[in-house]
């Protein structure tokens, strides 16, 4: 069962719509969102959830995507929530916009987030929500990550991609995470 869900992203408004927050974009557009009760602490904002498999926890670090591990192992200590049960939600460049889909462990693909988890929680075993946002056409990747979304992909992201990523998110909540890699490895919101 996950019980500590991490969304990933960089803290302040002049990132708020860029492509490497598309994880804090897609909390901010669950359903569940607005009900949660949110405090500060563990180095970011923090709420307590209650599901259908029993009490979890949701986290958006606010240290900065690089130091994201920080925040993340903080609440996993105090709450002794394991690498198996962790879902880290993130960006993903080796996925094209419109893709999203789980995925157990593996490679951390130049992610400095990723990269700061493995590091504060010692294993890259943890399991991960990607949201695709597709590599550019040119050799400034951090400017691109740092550029924000078209307002057709915003369209998209806010009309396809994150209802289709609630529904799925809803299932690993639920009924757990196999099931919800099983149905979601890799889907297509805009198919």
């Amino acid at each position: 069962m996950i019980k500590l869900f991490a969304f990933l992203g960089n803290h302040g408004r002049e990132y708020s719509g860029n492509r490497h927050n598309i994880a804090w974009q897609f909390l901010e557009a669950l359903p569940v969102y607005p009900s949660l009760q949110w405090k500060r602490g563990f180095k970011g904002r923090w709420a307590q959830l209650e599901t259908e498999a029993g009490r979890a926890w949701f986290i958006a670090p606010e240290t900065y995507m690089n130091l994201s591990g920080e925040s993340v192992a903080e609440i996993a200590r105090f709450y002794k929530v394991e690498p198996a049960e962790l879902l880290v939600v993130h960006d993903e460049l080796e996925l094209g916009f419109g893709f999203f889909g789980f995925k157990k462990g593996g490679g951390l693909g130049g992610h400095n987030g990723l990269r700061s988890m493995k590091e504060r929680l010692g294993t890259p075993d943890f399991m991960r929500l990607r949201f695709g946002i597709g590599r550019p056409n040119h050799d400034d990747v951090a400017g691109y990550v740092l550029s924000d979304f078209s307002r057709d992909e915003r369209e998209k992201l806010d009309c396809s991609i994150f209802p289709r990523a609630a529904a799925a998110l809803d299932i690993c909540m639920g009924r757990g995470f196999d099931e919800a890699l099983a149905a979601y490895a890799k889907s297509n919101a805009l198919a």
